[in-house]
């Protein structure tokens, strides 16, 4: 019998291109993958910054090193491939033009006060808010108005009273204690404040009272440290939260029915 000679087979050393492959695909997916989320993510978060950069470009600065801020946030929308071209609402472009005009104003009318930190403008989530500060309008531990202040505050309600707009007048005071003979806490100090503030709009701001309130908050709502000499100076404050006005609902009277009289059968 004949013996075939067999060649000696040589070993492949290309296998492991096979998984070197396999993991380059699955490394190109994974990576595609994520890819497509963080865009995802992306166009969301562009989105938003957009839309809170044109309420910071529409508001403007309200007061020296603040400018930039807002409150007026547009709407972010839903999802859409070009979301710069989407129509901004004209119910909230005009309120940010209306709230803008107002700040002009305002800085018009009291530029004095504000460059001498009497008072603050600011937007809160609560809407746009004048902060008239204790050194230009009470003295301490006292709720009747320093001299000339009730002309401030004047000529504030002057821009105001006018728009129709919803002020809620906030007391606010440091956390010192305080007892007098006529404020037993700063509760009573801060609500002293804001009622004297609200009762001036009404008297000499010619203001609709149907569209003010007042509430005294104390200690319990600072807006800096009261460790310090300074964060309590800052803290003791009567804030005029400006809002745009509400529809009211028509009020309801009793409806007024004229009595029947029963008919008498004719005998």
């Amino acid at each position: 019998m004949r013996h075939r000679h067999r060649e000696e087979e040589h070993p492949n050393h290309e296998r492991w291109l096979v998984s070197y492959a396999d993991f380059i695909t699955l490394l190109f997916a994974f990576f595609v993958v994520l890819f497509a989320t963080t865009y995802r993510d992306n166009q969301s978060i562009r989105r938003l910054s957009r839309a809170i950069t044109n309420g910071f470009q529409t508001m403007g600065a309200f007061s020296a090193g603040t400018s930039g801020k807002t409150g007026l946030v547009p709407d972010v929308g839903t999802d859409s491939a070009h979301p710069a071209t989407q129509p901004a609402d004209p119910g909230t472009a005009a309120a940010e033009a209306r709230m803008l005009d107002l700040k002009k104003q305002l800085e018009a009318a009291m530029g004095k006060e504000l460059a001498h930190h009497e008072m603050a403008l600011q937007v809160t989530p609560q809407g746009f808010v004048i902060s008239l500060k204790e050194l230009g309008f009470f003295n301490s531990g006292q709720a009747r108005l320093l001299p000339g202040a009730d002309d401030k505050i004047v000529r504030i309600a002057q821009v105001l009273a006018k728009r129709g707009l919803e002020i809620r007048i906030e007391g606010h005071s440091d956390d010192q204690p305080i007892h007098n003979a006529q404020f037993n806490s700063n509760w009573d100090l801060s609500a002293a404040r804001a009622m004297t503030v609200l009762l001036l709009l009404v008297d000499q701001g010619g203001f609709d009272p149907a569209r003010l309130s007042a509430s005294g908050y104390g200690q319990y709502r600072p807006v800096a440290d009261n460790a310090t000499t300074e964060g309590r100076r800052m803290n003791r404050r009567v804030d005029l939260v400006v809002m745009e006005s509400t529809p009211r609902p028509a009020q309801v009277h009793p409806a007024t029915t004229t009595p029947t009289v029963p008919s008498v059968p004719k005998s």
